[in-house]
């Protein structure tokens, strides 16, 4: 419930340009739907083991049955074709660079992750260039024209006020210039690099996320089959409660 209403207030209150540019999917939408599907699936449950609902308990059980086979089949698609998933990130952060002062909240994102990950760009520090205000083109009248967000500075030792401007002009500097003052390096091959030192993390909070799972759908099963045994056991008593023998 707490995801729908998230989901609603950003669809809401908030313009979805930016985010529909950058994503295949409005995130305010994909919050509501998810939060929808999860309360329907966990209502199933609950309800199913409240009443002792062999339907709600099999509708639940092969929805999570359903979801965890999705989950799976994703992390194999992705790590087999790791090359198609690296293309589309890419294509992600290239078009969130060029609606980088469309929204806020993405802005705040970007720089978030340039200064997370030490990086500045996609593949390097000049992708900037892809913004319209950052445009090293010479008939561009930006203030910001050839520069680089100040995200993408290198960290000033007891800095008490934030240099907004330290990027400036540096599109037009050298690498080596330029790395004097900035991340020259893209975000895409830090981010792959974090990945790759990160597997036992990412397999972990995988592996956190799969056992419950797994378990929800072995104890519906098992209560449907406790379920059915009551069942089976009344009808017994049932047949032969007038029986003179029994």
């Amino acid at each position: 419930m707490v995801m729908v209403a998230v989901g609603v207030y950003a669809r809401l209150m908030k313009h979805a340009e930016a985010a529909l540019a950058c994503l295949a999917v409005d995130p305010a939408i994909l919050l509501i739907v998810v939060g929808v599907l999860m309360f329907l699936l966990t209502f199933c449950g609950c309800i199913g083991s409240l009443r002792e609902n062999i339907c709600l308990l099999q509708t639940f059980s092969l929805c999570l049955t359903i979801v965890f086979l999705l989950q799976l089949a994703a992390g194999i698609l992705g790590f087999v074709f790791s090359d198609k998933a690296r293309g589309k990130v890419s294509e992600i952060i290239n078009n969130a660079i060029v609606h980088y002062r469309d929204d806020l909240d993405l802005q705040n994102l970007i720089d978030f992750g340039q200064k997370k990950f030490s990086c500045c760009g996609g593949i390097s520090y000049r992708d900037w260039s892809q913004n319209m205000y950052f445009n090293c083109s010479e008939d561009n009248p930006s203030r910001e024209r050839c520069s680089v967000p100040y995200s993408c500075c290198l960290p000033t030792p007891n800095q008490a006020v934030i240099n907004t401007m330290c990027g400036q002009g540096m599109q037009a500097l050298d690498y080596l210039e330029a790395s004097k003052v900035i991340y020259t390096n893209g975000c895409i091959d830090k981010l792959v690099n974090w990945i790759h030192s990160n597997l036992f993390l990412l397999g972990g909070v995988a592996l956190g996320l799969a056992i419950p799972q797994l378990v929800g759908i072995l104890l519906s099963q098992v209560l449907v089959n406790q379920i059915k045994d009551q069942i089976k056991l009344q009808l017994y008593n049932q047949q032969h409660r007038a029986d003179p023998w029994y």
